[in-house]
């Protein structure tokens, strides 16, 4: 487990998440959550090779 996080209560921020986003809005979010990710990335990556 990971920082101590169940199954329990993973099921239940996923059940508050569809509460609040609805299951349309998730593939968005995602999306969303996705591009920023790989752009953290690549500006580590860029920072990484300038030194």
């Amino acid at each position: 487990m990971m920082f101590g996080i169940g199954t329990q209560e993973i099921v239940f921020i996923v059940l508050i998440v569809l509460l609040f986003f609805g299951d349309r809005r998730i593939p968005e979010l995602m999306k969303g959550l996705g591009k920023g990710v790989r752009s953290f990335k690549e500006s580590v990556r860029g920072f990484e090779n300038n030194d």
